[in-house]
């Protein structure tokens, strides 16, 4: 007796999403909670897994289709032999589907984006995780090893078949290739925000900058003893999140939103940490950021990053947020303007910490640097709110007894 099987329900922020790859082909056999099916909606891949061990009978909605909530996308035969292909397929198909697929590794979504963007044959990559699952690290190492022996392959090559000089066609550095793909419902999402944010927000952006020389020298301090005692590292954006949460008190409409003709004052800091991805940009949300410790801090960061490379933040991850923090300085951004995160009033931008020279008391001094952005929406916040709550994050930071002392 076949079994349906439905996309997920889907948040009501979530109207409906797209079939993102098939892990499973008919006549293929899996196992209880072995994945079938990625479905990808704006924020999210949500994982769709087998009720019981059995096999894939039929697949009602391929790759690429869009599906409601809770719609049937396949259709799986519980406790079916392998190999035992649909009944309306052709009979001479069923042995070379499981011929094929019995070769077939199995791949985390991340691992199989990364693997058909390289167009590398799945079979070909060894996988180390478990169950001989292939990880995104295995794709990479099998890229590197794949570009060491080819220039080694290559280089002989090119010395023992010399290219005839009679030859007067036009010599190109290299193939004009161009590759299409769909865009992702994340990217079109975020660049849907993207623009939604400049046409309707009045945004303005001023900047600051700040000495990184106390907060460096305190966690070059303490970092070892913190990791020890944590069992996480300190790094340089607890600081700055405990900063925002301090300068978010002392400055409420930062922290607040406009809905319609009201604003809306929170009383507590929802503080958004934006995340690259392989997907695109996320921002997974640190809630009550209020009451977390650097170390708290520190660890949820650390978890959010891991989830985001391999795609499995969930929705409620990245729901709500009262403010939002982007470091665009670990790709080594010396200045930009961060755009607004809506429904959001400001969003902070941290940059590259670059050494300059600096005067001091009248004397020129070698400091390390940062510049900060903060993005505000000049309908909610004048330019005096938005300067002094920049101000404050800045003494903060080059004072970190502040943040103890609260002065």
């Amino acid at each position: 007796m076949a079994t349906e099987i439905k996309a997920p329900v889907f948040p009501e922020s979530v109207a409906d999403g797209t079939v993102a790859t098939w892990h499973k082909q008919p006549g293929e056999a899996c196992q209880r909670d072995e994945l079938l099916v990625d479905i990808e909606t704006d924020k999210v891949v949500l994982e769709v897994l087998a009720s019981a061990d059995g096999v894939l009978s039929e697949i009602l909605k391929p790759e690429g289709e869009v599906v409601l909530s809770g719609e049937v996308v396949g259709l799986f035969a519980e406790g079916a032999a392998a190999g035992s292909a649909p009944a309306s397929a052709p009979a001479e198909m069923a042995p070379a589907s499981s011929a094929a697929t019995a070769e077939d590794p199995i791949l985390s979504p991340a691992a199989r984006r990364m693997a058909d963007e390289k167009g590398f044959d799945p079979a070909s990559i060894a996988g180390t995780g478990k169950g001989g699952r292939v990880t995104k690290e295995d794709v990479v190492r099998h890229a590197e090893s794949g570009t060491q022996s080819a220039t080694a392959s290559v280089a002989p090559a090119a010395v023992s078949a010399p290219a005839p000089v009679e030859n007067t066609a036009p010599i190109f550095a290299g193939e004009r290739t161009e590759k299409r793909v769909p865009m992702t419902r994340l990217r079109a999402k975020v660049a849907e925000r993207l623009v939604e944010a400049q046409q309707t927000a009045a945004m303005l952006t001023t900047f600051n900058e700040i000495n990184m020389k106390p907060v460096m020298e305190l966690r070059s301090q303490y970092k070892d003893v913190f990791e020890k005692r944590h069992g996480v590292r300190l790094g340089f954006m607890s600081f700055f999140v405990k900063a925002c949460i301090e300068a978010l008190r002392r400055h409420p409409v930062v922290n607040a939103s406009i809905d319609g003709n009201d604003i809306v004052y929170h009383g507590y800091q929802d503080v958004g940490v934006a995340v690259s991805s392989d997907r695109g940009l996320v921002v997974p949300v640190l809630r009550n950021a209020e009451e977390m410790s650097l170390a708290d801090i520190e660890a949820k960061i650390r978890e959010y990053g891991k989830k985001a490379m391999d795609g499995k933040l969930g929705i409620d991850d990245m729901t709500g947020g009262t403010f939002t923090i982007s470091n665009g300085g670990v790709f080594g951004s010396l200045l930009s303007t961060p755009i607004l995160n809506p429904p959001q009033s400001a969003i902070l931008g941290m940059h590259k910490i670059q050494e300059r020279p600096m005067a001091v008391n009248g004397k020129v001094e070698i400091l390390p640097m940062m510049y900060l952005a903060l993005s505000y929406d000049h309908r909610l916040l004048d330019g005096k709110e938005a300067v002094t709550f920049l101000v404050t994050i800045k003494d903060l930071l080059e004072d970190p007894a502040r943040m103890l002392l609260d002065v």
